[in-house]
């Protein structure tokens, strides 16, 4: 049996409410840290950002191995599966 749901949407929730801030997207198959600068329909943007290769206990401060991309970084929405900010 469907259930009929009723979403409603808020401004400046989700990832909007995050800008500005350094946020960690776990995605299909990777994990990206990074400032959040920029968000649209299809992708947001990171400074500063990094890919992380193995977290650690998620409580530490620092990732165990996470690596500097060069420049700015665009990561495509419908790949992130879960994010926030974790450091």
């Amino acid at each position: 049996m469907k259930k009929v749901v009723k979403v409603i949407e808020v401004d400046g929730e989700g990832l909007e409410a995050l800008m500005g801030e350094r946020v960690t997207l776990f995605c299909l198959n990777y994990i990206y840290t990074g400032k959040l600068v920029g968000v649209n329909a299809a992708f947001v943007k990171l400074e500063a950002a990094a890919i992380v290769y193995e977290t650690g206990p998620l409580g530490d401060k620092k990732w165990l191995d996470a690596q500097e991309l060069p420049g700015d970084w665009y990561v495509q929405i419908s790949a992130i599966e879960s994010f926030g900010l974790l450091k």
